[in-house]
């Protein structure tokens, strides 16, 4: 820290109080910055300076949080697989709320940024050294059967995976292609005149021409299915509750035309929109009722994560992570390569 007396000087060159000039140093954690500015007494003089008086911060929850941080009792590694692996920033929300669920647990999640595109050349390795797999959300073609081939072996390998917007529309293109019987199946984001595309525009937006104000945008609620078979989904055992919100931001939807007979297969339809102006339900997220966990989401979830509310899906994929961690050795990517 800097000594009374070098903050003097700063403060005398900087035409400030010496007491109003603070300490920044570097931390291991982004977490850990708060900590250090309160025994800095930052809180307290912005207090002073506003003329407002409170009770002293409580930071004993804040602590715990910081202290698992850095003492965790294990390790998760979690591959992102996607397109936008070279600027690592475009994932910051995904990477945070990774951390957030990792606290949870009392695990270390160390994110591998995997490129989709170098799956699709056939450099699959990066697979085989994680236990867990999360593909994000994103727009355009590039690297999309990339993606698909990673949801693939999640879910032939029985690694958890967790789908975000694209990730769950993907995950559902790759169940239809390879267990429902629909192998031309995909998206019109990427072929338009498809004659299987399971993900597709609604009906009530494949005339419009001007694509602004298409989206589907802000917190919608989503009805959660509690029970399937006598046992509660993956998503209820998250939310713990039939009722929620959540944001988004996309344009596509699972198409109703196809959802029946995908459903039929296996894929089970654990989330649902009920729009109450046209009595359209969309899909929201859909499951592999077996374990390990194998979940999309059409939301962010991400959006909604904090450090010490972290998401319930993010905190229920790293405990399906670190259980698969401490299962031990990684599958050998048979039949994918």
């Amino acid at each position: 820290a800097i000594s009374k007396y070098m903050k003097e000087k700063i403060g005398l060159f900087c035409n400030v109080p010496g007491d109003c000039v603070f300490s920044a140093l570097d931390a291991q954690s982004i977490y850990d910055v708060p900590l250090h500015l309160s025994a800095e007494g930052v809180d307290d003089k912005i207090v002073d300076k506003l003329g407002i008086w409170t009770g002293a911060p409580d930071l004993s929850n804040w602590k715990k949080m910081v202290e698992t941080i850095h003492k965790p009792k294990g390790e998760v590694k979690v591959g992102i697989v996607g397109k936008y692996t070279d600027w690592r920033d475009t994932y910051k929300s995904i990477s945070e709320s990774l951390v957030h669920g990792g606290v949870a647990n009392q695990v270390k999640v160390t994110p591998v940024y995997i490129d989709s595109e170098e799956i699709e050349k056939g450099n699959m390795s990066a697979l085989s050294e994680i236990n867990a797999i999360l593909v994000p959300g994103g727009f355009g073609e590039r690297g999309i059967e990339g993606n698909i081939k990673a949801i693939e072996y999640a879910r032939t390998e029985n690694v958890p995976f967790f789908g975000i917007c694209l990730g769950m529309q993907l995950a559902t293109i790759e169940y239809a292609r390879n267990v429902a019987g629909l192998k031309n199946a995909n998206s019109a984001e990427f072929k338009a005149d498809n004659n299987e595309n399971v993900i597709d525009l609604m009906e009530s937006q494949k005339d419009v021409k001007d694509l602004g104000g298409t989206m589907r945008l802000g917190a919608y609620v989503c009805n959660v299915l509690h029970k399937h078979n006598g046992k509660a989904t993956h998503a209820y055992q998250a939310y713990g509750k039939e009722k929620i919100s959540e944001r988004h931001r996309h344009r596509f939807e699972v198409s109703n035309h196809f959802r029946s007979r995908i459903e039929e297969s296996g894929l089970l339809v654990c989330g649902r929109y009920n729009d109450p102006k046209t009595g359209i339900e969309l899909v929201e997220m859909v499951e592999l009722p077996n374990p390990p966990w194998f979940l999309g989401c059409q939301f962010h979830p991400e959006l909604q994560s904090k450090p010490l509310e972290p998401h319930p899906l993010f905190v229920q994929f790293i405990k399906a992570a670190a259980a698969a961690a401490k299962n031990g050795a990684q599958p050998k990517l048979k039949g994918i390569s």
